[in-house]
């Protein structure tokens, strides 16, 4: 499968729980008995859609295809306070950072942070109570129980975003996915055209005494993404779950690196202003063929109160350094 086939962040899947079951109105008839009072057991409730984090997972792909989750309707209950069964649950393991929203009104209804976490997104209908449930002193033998309450059927978007310590930000060929490919053992294609990179790309990055942080390679950054330019704003909310932003410039830009930086920034502020308050790192890229007077040089065009370091992905050049500020701003 090519790379942009195998990741899905987005689906949207019609969800229905199940019936509960009705209540019995059984009146206890044996061969010693013959006027018995009730003994109508309740139903079964129906069952639930229920969303549970799988940190196995990283894409949505396997929902893709899944328009319609049914789950299964509660039996009704029996003679001799027997309860019904309890209907079959429908679990979607999703990848964790999966927001769970309702397709009509866009309401935010859970997000899935933890492994094994489960949230319910569609309750299953209430069992009915049995006969047994309404006698009294002047009603001994009530011929009535209740039915099961409906399930709920809604549309619901499952939206993915990608949980990572750094998050990469920079317009196409700036170096993003070679920096990738050279601090982890991520392979992402690499070319030198623009939206090479059509998914987000993660990888492990190690560091010292066997730590490690993860890094996400987000594509189609470029002016006016935030008005739907290019790959529009489809990635830009996997940034929203980094804990630190790594801008990337080229030595090699036509503009200056303070420029560049701004119409960066200045997309994710149109998108979210809250990206504003992130941590953030500058890397001026492809610096592997300049010398320390030319170094010197475009330091008077870096932005102030940022971080920054100068690296070239090819050639190694200050790659722990960059590995050393990252890991500072993680752990702030």
């Amino acid at each position: 499968m090519s790379q942009g086939s195998n990741f899905v962040d987005y689906v949207k899947i019609c969800c229905r729980s199940g019936h509960g079951g009705a209540g019995s109105s059984h009146l206890h008839r044996d061969i010693l008995t013959s006027m018995g009072g009730p003994d109508g057991g309740d139903g079964g409730r129906g069952g639930h859609v229920i969303v549970k984090g799988n940190a196995q997972l990283w894409t949505l792909l396997h929902l893709k295809f899944r328009k319609h989750v049914i789950a299964g309707d509660g039996d009704a209950g029996g003679s001799s306070q027997r309860s019904g069964k309890t209907g079959r649950d429908e679990i979607l393991e999703v990848p964790i950072g999966t927001i769970a929203k309702n397709a009509e009104t866009g309401e935010i209804l859970f997000e899935i942070n933890h492994d094994g976490e489960t949230k319910i997104l569609a309750n299953g209908g209430r069992g009915g109570l049995g006969n047994w449930h309404f006698k009294t002193a002047t009603r001994q033998t009530p011929r009535f129980a209740q039915p099961g309450e409906e399930g709920q059927e809604d549309w619901n978007i499952l939206e993915l975003k990608i949980l990572a310590d750094v998050g990469l930000v920079g317009f196409p060929n700036a170096g993003k996915s070679t920096l990738l490919s050279v601090v982890s053992a991520a392979k992402p294609e690499i070319a030198d055209y623009a939206f090479t990179t059509l998914v987000p790309n993660l990888g492990i990055v190690g560091y010292r005494g066997n730590q490690s942080f993860v890094m996400a390679d987000i594509p189609g950054i470029i002016e006016g993404a935030s008005q739907g330019k290019g790959l529009g704003i489809r990635f830009l909310r996997h940034i929203e779950r980094n804990s630190v932003l790594l801008f990337m410039v080229p030595a090699d830009t036509a503009r200056t690196i303070k420029q560049e930086y701004e119409i960066l920034l200045n997309e994710l502020s149109e998108y979210n202003e809250e990206l504003m308050h992130k941590p953030r790192v500058l890397a001026i890229t492809k610096c592997d063929l300049m010398d320390d007077e030319l170094q010197a040089e475009m330091e008077k065009e870096v932005p102030e109160g940022i971080p920054y370091v100068f690296i070239s992905s090819v050639a190694q050049k200050n790659i722990t350094e960059l590995k050393d500020l990252l890991w500072k701003e993680i752990n702030r």
